[in-house]
């Protein structure tokens, strides 16, 4: 099945194929980088650095190099991170644009409380070594339940920190919060880290607040696009639907529907009125494919030519590994691809260069590669 939809997406793509293999339709695989990690949930490096950076959810961060996993923690904050469910603990590391120079990372993670905190980091002189006693708190958001905590932060295009917040748990958001603009929980929020202490609010934020988006419900990965300067989304559902978000990045006001609709479907049955509501591209049933989408990143790295452009994600109960490419405002060239048994799929990352990643409940962190044939 998934040579098939490999080739309908090289049918797509054009005369799309790898250049050593003649007319080979491209197949892709992953490779081990490294194992024996404890829930790897998050991937990432500062531009340009061969070092992978991999977030462990108990509270470390975890340094690969030179495809050696060393034994000293990047940043050990286990003793403050509560992380007994699966939807609470360290969640995803951001490094400032100006990491280079100033050595400032973020991370966001639930306190021993099981509130949420983002907060900035320092390197020490030792480049594989942070500073656990340079702590900054950011941002404090206290979170009623244990789950549907969100997790990731990124820095966009913009230079603004974007956090993912969730609709704060139990189930049905039965406190409201995806629709009520007076709580930071359940949205999308944006926060300028180097225009005041802790931060600013960015003057061209639509609420005059901390909130860029809002309604959505648990959105565990977003990631920017910078070459098509879209922001993409990956929301987990409640009962029915799981769905991905794909808008511009400077699309401000965006309300994704929760808990008004799940999906293109209005939440609960009956009727609602989705007016003004931005519609996923891709919904998908947890019936037959799921349970808990998994939001990756589009590739634009160099290794795969013809898959660049594509957006990748997975479920953490399907397992699967599937892919299509935002063109005229829809989802197309959709494509599901047999990379072999990669387990629970927690999360994707980037490594410097843009290549991608998956992190597996099973404590491995894979490679995408082209697993095209090569021809005798």
């Amino acid at each position: 099945m998934s040579l098939l939809l490999a080739l309908s997406l090289l049918l797509a793509c054009g005369d799309s194929t790898d250049p050593g293999n003649g007319n080979t339709p491209l197949q892709l695989a992953v490779t081990e980088v490294v194992g024996g990690l404890t829930r790897p949930v998050h991937l990432t490096a500062p531009v340009g650095d061969a070092r992978l950076f991999v977030v462990e959810q108990p509270g470390r961060i975890r340094i690969v190099q030179d495809g050696q996993l060393l034994p000293t923690p990047f940043l050990d904050i286990d003793s403050i991170v509560r992380s007994t469910g699966n939807e609470q603990g360290l969640f995803s590391l951001a490094f400032h644009p100006q990491y280079a120079t100033n050595g400032f990372f973020y991370v966001n993670f639930t306190d021993e409380n099981g509130d949420t905190r983002v907060a900035r980091y320092t390197v020490t002189g030792n480049a594989n070594v942070a500073d656990p006693g340079s702590r900054k708190v950011i941002l404090a958001i206290d979170q009623p339940f244990g789950n549907h905590n969100g997790g990731q932060i990124a820095f966009g295009p913009d230079g603004m920190l974007y956090v993912g917040m969730g609709d704060g748990g139990s189930g049905g958001d039965p406190q409201g919060h995806g629709q009520n603009l007076n709580t930071l929980l359940g949205a999308l929020l944006r926060i300028d880290v180097d225009g005041g202490d802790p931060y600013a609010v960015p003057g061209d934020n639509p609420f005059g607040d901390e909130i860029w988006g809002f309604g959505l419900r648990n959105p565990w990965r977003f990631s920017f696009d910078a070459s098509s300067a879209m922001i993409y989304i990956g929301d987990v559902g409640q009962n029915t639907w799981e769905e991905v978000n794909v808008v511009p990045a400077n699309s401000a006001a965006r309300n994704y529907g929760w808990n008004v609709l799940e999906g293109n479907d209005c939440f609960g049955g009956g009727g609602c009125d989705p007016t003004g509501m931005t519609f996923p591209v891709i919904v998908y049933g947890t019936s037959s494919d799921g349970c808990s989408v998994i939001g990756g990143y589009v590739y634009r790295g160099a290794a795969i030519p013809d898959i660049i452009g594509h957006y990748f994600y997975s479920d953490w109960c399907g397992g699967w590994l599937r892919s299509f490419k935002y063109e005229g405002g829809a989802a197309t060239e959709l494509a599901e691809w047999d990379v072999g048994d990669i387990g629970s799929v927690l999360s994707f990352g980037v490594d410097g260069n843009g290549e991608l990643y998956i992190l597996s409940q099973n404590g491995i962190v894979y490679r995408l590669v082209d697993g095209t044939p090569t021809q005798q």
